[in-house]
This record gives structure tokens, C-alpha cells and sequence, in this order.
């Protein structure tokens, strides 16, 4: 139910309390967690010690460019935006060129016992400050294409792909992160232009969704990721997505209009979420209590 941030690049005590709740399905690892290869390698073998029997799941963000959270002693990998500008040139090469990203990117993850990394990121670069150079272009063709050859590539690494942020993070400027965020364009709008990368990316077979903290309100008064309507009905029926569904981090300024950490997460799971991040150690505890 619970993917969890732990807070440094050892366990703790209070880690270990946490790793061993059975609500908690896994963690998320980020910079403030890796010092270089072979200190993450320690830690996530001592995280796989505290659950050595469940199928628990290593997540981390590697995207590449501003979002890469491992960086001394693995590849550094460009922002998937330079795939997009390279297409424009030689689309050919760029098509390539995302699925060696891919491919080695969850290589390298798989190589030291990641799980998952959340990727490729599918929404459309048209200016959200969040995004920037992490979003491959602002056509939803080209963006397909290039979604669909990045799962082709993590898929040949062994790697499930998540795609992120449905239903279409891109088109709205603000930062979730630290503001709500409100896209006032009609489901005909989006069906003609966000969703293409979705659709397309679950016909290559992605296996999750991470949904966004971003309201639409001629689609539902909440935000995606609270919402029967986005998961249940657009997602699930209309698209025939069948995987996993992840909620975005509730510790995200967008997610505080459902309320505090226990209403974000009762109203989650309520909309058909399986799987939520709670990224900041900060409201981990409360998480954990809160579905005990």
C-alpha cells in the first residue's frame, strides 16, 4: 500500500520500525540516500534484510537530467527533452536513442536490486514548471512515439514501466509540488492530445500509472489521483489499463485540499489507488499509523 522515503544513507531504528509495518510495500530512494554505487548497494541490502520474505518493492527516480537520483559511479544520462530535440532532426536516431536511455538506465537500476524506477515520464513539455526537460516534446505524436520505444527499452532490461503523471501533468504551469494546480481544458481536449502517450503506452504494455495531484474541473471536482472518474472510468474502462495505479506523493502542496495525511491517503485508496508515496520522511509515521 505504502511506498516510503526513508531519510539517509544508513537505516535507523525508526527505519526499521517502518520497513517492518506490513502496510508499508516499499521504499523510494533518493539523493539524500546515495552517496555513490557501492553505499546504496549496502543499503539496499539492508533494506531487502528487514523484509527478506515479501515481494517488497526498491523504487527510485532515475530519469535522467534534473531527475536522476544516482549519479556517483552510474551513467549520467541526459533529460529526456534532448530525445525530443533530437527528433526534429533525425527521428530515426531518436527513436534509437530512447530505447538505449532505457535500456540502460533500468540496467543499471536492476544491476543493484531496484525494483522500479518511475518512468518515462509521458506528459507533453507545453511549459509546467515541475517538468522542464523531463517531458520529451510537446507533440503527443512524437512524445508517443518516444514513450513507446523507452518502454520498449526498460522492458528489455527486465523492468515494469510506470508511466507518469496521468492523465497529463504537462499542460498546466504550475508546480504541484508547492501549488495546486488546475487544468481547465475539456476531456475532448485531452483525449486529443494528452492521453495519446497514456494510450499508446499501455498498448507497449506498461505495467503502472502514476496519477497527478492536478484538478480538473470539467472532468471531477478532485484532483486525478482522488478520483473515481480519472482511475475507474477514463483509465481502467475507457483506456483498459489493468496494472498497478500509484498514487503521486501526498506530502505534495496539491494533495492538502483533501485534507491531512489520513484523508489523502483514505481518499486514494477510495478512488483506486494500490499503491501510495508518502516521500517525505516527515509524515511517514503518520502514514504508517494511519493505515495500521
Amino acid at each position: 500500500m505504502l511506498i516510503i522515503g526513508i531519510p539517509g544513507k544508513t537505516l535507523n531504528d525508526e527505519d526499521r520500525v517502518w520497513l517492518s509495518s506490513p502496510q508499508v510495500s516499499g521504499v523510494i530512494l533518493f539523493s539524500r540516500n546515495c552517496a555513490n554505487r557501492d553505499q546504496v548497494v549496502e543499503l539496499i541490502d539492508d533494506i531487502r534484510m528487514e523484509r527478506p520474505d515479501d515481494p517488497f518493492l526498491i523504487c527510485v527516480d532515475q530519469e535522467g537530467g534534473p531527475v536522476q537520483r544516482f549519479r556517483e559511479g552510474f551513467s549520467r544520462l541526459p533529460a529526456l527533452a534532448r530525445l525530443g530535440e533530437l527528433y526534429e532532426r533525425d527521428a530515426r536516431l531518436a527513436v534509437a536513442l530512447a530505447e538505449e536511455h532505457a535500456w540502460l538506465m533500468a540496467s543499471e537500476m536492476r544491476a543493484i536490486d531496484i525494483d522500479l524506477s518511475f518512468a518515462p515520464v509521458a506528459d507533453l513539455a507545453c511549459g509546467n514548471l515541475a517538468l522542464g526537460p523531463r517531458a520529451f516534446h510537446a507533440d503527443p505524436a512524437i512524445t508517443s512515439e518516444l514513450v513507446q520505444a523507452y518502454a520498449r527499452g526498460m522492458h528489455l532490461a527486465g523492468m515494469a514501466v510506470t508511466l507518469k503523471h496521468f492523465p497529463g501533468h504537462g499542460s498546466v504551469v504550475a508546480d504541484t509540488h508547492f501549488d495546486a494546480a488546475i487544468d481547465p481544458r475539456t476531456l475532448a481536449e485531452m483525449r486529443r492530445s494528452d492521453f495519446i502517450p497514456f494510450i499508446d503506452g499501455i498498448a507497449a504494455g506498461a505495467e503502472a500509472v502514476m496519477i497527478a495531484h492536478v484538478n480538473y474541473p470539467e472532468i471531477d471536482a478532485t484532483a486525478a489521483g482522488f478520483s473515481s472518474i480519472w482511475i475507474g472510468d477514463i483509465l481502467r474502462k475507457e483506456m483498459g489499463f489493468n496494472g498497478i495505479v500509484i498514487g503521486d506523493d501526498i506530502g505534495m502542496a496539491a494533495a492538502e485540499a483533501m485534507g491531512g495525511i489520513p484523508a489523502r491517503i483514505e481518499a486514494h485508496l477510495r478512488a483506486g489507488c494500490e499503491l501510495i508515496l508518502a516521500c517525505s520522511p516527515a509524515i511517514v509515521e503518520q502514514s504508517v499509523t494511519a493505515t495500521a
